[in-house]
């Protein structure tokens, strides 16, 4: 996930009335999910939560889903798989569909949340007596099983659910098979796990001697998910973590965080990390969000930042302000910088803006 510019976070809507019918007629608890396409069975946890998952696996020749729920973070968002949609519920959630984890949202079935905490549905997807993938959907989801076999299991306790979800974290190569890995897919379950024991969980993933690549997506979860504890996190890591990648990808974890002071932090980044390629990307993420902060500590870089590659990705970051702001700061840096390199950066984005004022400008300099 080196290019980071397209990254959507959205505002989700959860249901927790389950009001239609079981699939194929059965009854569902009250914290089920809607079912389409699934021969279902209802049983409680026995012992343990893995010690069930693992006996259920070592029965599973054939495909088939497990499936329970989990009190959820706060906010209004739907989950299928890890896409997410902004405020218009879940619809169908297609538990078969491998390409790349799309749904079909087309029909909103009406589920309505009235009180309590609202719930995730965490689904391990076995073949050949083992895990083979783990997704998340919301409780106002429709889960499509295919007409696969599909478990239901009640009595799960939160912190239970963590731990096995950590043992997929850290079974096998992080990033193996991508961001549809089984990795990625048990890191994407326990961020949204309101249990005090997801948080724990997401300091051990940040720990130095914890591969890179699982260190860039907890910290983007814990920027995207985890609140003030994420944030307290990512501030050590932009401070002490070794890779300028990672710390690149602290960067823009905490533009997605909603909590204060995440936007100071990236200042701090911009001003004082001593990696240019860290450097460049506070000052792009910082110009996403904007705001007089960000306009001050761009054109200070352009201004002061010893490293010319940096000054060029800052002059970048004023073309992706609003035009208002931009364009201005682009028009002044390419009159007065005294850094050739940078003014010929100025003119470049000036152009690409196909502002009318940037035209005036260049019709100035020919004409002179």
């Amino acid at each position: 996930m080196r290019t980071l510019r397209t990254i959507r976070i959205g505002q989700f809507l959860l249901g927790a009335m389950l009001l239609a019918p079981a699939a194929h007629g059965a009854q569902r608890t009250a914290e089920m999910p809607r079912l389409e396409n699934a021969q279902l069975e209802t049983r409680p946890v026995a012992g343990s939560l893995e010690a069930t998952l693992r006996d259920l696996a070592g029965k599973a020749e054939k495909p088939g889903w497990i499936g329970y729920s989990v009190d959820q973070i706060a906010g209004e968002r739907s989950v299928c798989w890890g896409n997410y949609h902004d405020g218009e519920g879940c619809g169908t959630c297609n538990l078969e569909k491998d390409h790349d984890g799309t749904t079909s949202t087309t029909q909103k079935t009406g589920t309505v949340k009235l009180e309590g905490a609202r719930q995730l549905v965490v689904l391990f997807r076995l073949e050949a007596k083992q895990v083979m993938r783990i997704r998340v959907a919301s409780e106002d989801c429709t889960l499509d099983a295919g007409g696969l076999p599909f478990v239901w299991l009640t009595g799960v306790k939160p912190a239970e659910s963590v731990a096995l979800l950590e043992t997929y974290v850290r079974g096998a190569h992080f990033d193996e098979h991508g961001d549809h890995g089984i990795g990625h897919g048990a890191l994407t379950a326990i961020a949204l796990h309101v249990d005090p024991s997801a948080d724990r969980a997401f300091e051990s993933f940040i720990k130095p001697d914890q591969p890179e690549g699982l260190r860039r997506q907890a910290a983007f979860w814990m920027g995207a998910a985890r609140a003030k504890p994420g944030f307290t996190a990512l501030q050590r890591m932009a401070k002490n973590d070794q890779s300028p990648d990672v710390r690149a990808h602290v960067a823009f974890a905490l533009s997605v965080s909603h909590e204060t002071g995440a936007i100071d932090e990236i200042i701090r980044m911009a001003h004082d990390d001593t990696n240019a390629h860290v450097r460049g990307q506070a000052l792009f993420w910082l110009a996403q969000k904007a705001g007089q902060k960000a306009v001050g500590t761009i054109t200070g870089a352009i201004e002061n930042d010893p490293d010319t590659e940096v000054k060029k990705k800052a002059v970048f970051a004023l073309s992706q302000l609003p035009r208002e702001e931009g364009v201005p700061k682009l028009i002044e840096v390419a009159q007065n910088n005294r850094n050739r390199e940078v003014r010929k950066q100025a003119m470049f984005w000036l152009g690409q803006s196909r502002d009318p004022r940037a035209l005036q400008f260049f019709e100035k300099v020919l004409s002179q």
